[in-house]
C-alpha cells in the first residue's frame, strides 16, 4: 500500500459516513489527516469511521444541496480544525432508473441538486480559504456514466457529466495557485447507492466492465489519496479513470 503524508492537513469529505467516502476517510486518517465528514445522515457511520481518533474526527450533518448547510459545515470544521486543505466530494444519489421520456421531474431535480449543486456549493465554500492560503486539493467523485451515458439513467449520467465539466472549469480558474482540482470516474462499486436502482440495472453495469467485477471502495480510495496529495502538484482539471477498462476515452 502506498503511503502519503497528510499530517497537519484537514480533509473535508462529503458523504463520508459510508461507502466510498468512508473508505477515503479511513485512508486519510491513517495517513495523518484530521477528517471532517459532511453527511446528510450521520446517525450510523461505518465502523471504520468511528475508529478514527475522536480528536481527529468531526461529523457534521450536512445537506449539500443547501448552500447554507454547507457553509455551516465549513464553519464547524474551521471551529475545530482551523481550515480545510482538501475537499473530497463523494456525496451523491443515483435516482430512479427509467426512460427519459417518462422520468419523474422531481427525481430529476433531486439528482441534480445533490450531485451538481452539491459539488458547486462545497467548492464555492472552501475555495476562498484555499486561495488565501495558496494551497488546496479538490477531488470530485464523478462516474463513468458521466463519460458514456447509461441508458435509463439520464439524470445520473447528466449530473456526473456536469461534475466533470465543473472540475475542468474550476481547475483552469485556479491553475495559477497551488490548488489542484481533479475528478475520478469510477465504475460501479457495491455501496448503498445500489439500493436506489433495480437488479437488472446492476447487472447491466457489471456487464459493461471488462474486468468482470465491480470496483471496490478501497481501490477508489487508493486513487483519491494520490490525487489529493501534495505530490500531485502539476495535474489539475483532469479526469482519472477507475472503470476497470470500461472507459473509451
Amino acid at each position: 500500500m502506498n503511503s502519503y503524508d497528510f499530517s497537519g492537513q484537514v480533509v473535508a469529505i462529503t458523504g463520508g459516513c459510508n461507502g466510498i467516502g468512508a473508505a477515503i476517510a479511513d485512508r486519510m486518517a491513517v495517513s495523518g489527516a484530521q477528517v471532517a465528514i459532511w453527511d446528510m445522515d450521520i446517525s450510523a457511520p461505518e465502523e471504520r469511521v468511528m475508529e478514527i481518533a475522536e480528536g481527529d474526527r468531526l461529523l457534521v450533518q450536512t445537506d449539500v444541496s443547501d448552500l447554507s448547510s454547507v457553509e455551516a459545515a465549513q464553519a464547524a470544521t474551521e471551529a475545530k480544525f482551523g481550515k480545510v486543505d482538501v475537499l473530497i466530494n463523494s456525496a451523491g444519489v443515483a435516482g430512479p432508473t427509467g426512460p427519459l421520456a417518462e422520468y419523474p421531474a422531481d427525481a430529476w431535480r433531486k439528482v441534480q441538486a445533490v450531485n451538481v449543486d452539491g459539488t458547486f456549493h462545497t467548492c464555492r465554500t472552501v475555495v476562498p480559504g484555499m486561495m488565501e492560503r495558496d494551497y488546496g486539493r479538490i477531488v470530485n467523485v464523478a462516474s463513468i456514466a458521466g463519460k458514456e451515458g447509461n441508458p435509463n439513467a439520464s439524470a445520473y449520467s447528466t449530473s456526473k457529466a456536469a461534475v466533470i465539466a465543473m472540475t475542468k472549469s474550476l481547475g483552469k480558474e485556479l491553475a495559477g495557485q497551488n490548488i489542484a482540482v481533479n475528478c475520478i470516474t469510477p465504475a460501479a462499486a457495491k455501496t448503498r447507492i445500489f439500493d436506489q436502482v433495480s437488479e437488472d440495472f446492476v447487472q447491466f453495469m457489471l456487464s459493461k466492465i471488462p474486468r468482470g467485477r465491480f470496483v471496490t471502495v478501497e481501490e477508489i480510495a487508493n486513487m483519491v489519496l494520490w490525487v489529493a496529495s501534495a505530490e500531485n502538484s502539476f495535474t489539475t482539471g483532469a479526469v482519472f479513470d477507475v472503470s476497470g477498462g470500461r472507459a473509451t476515452y
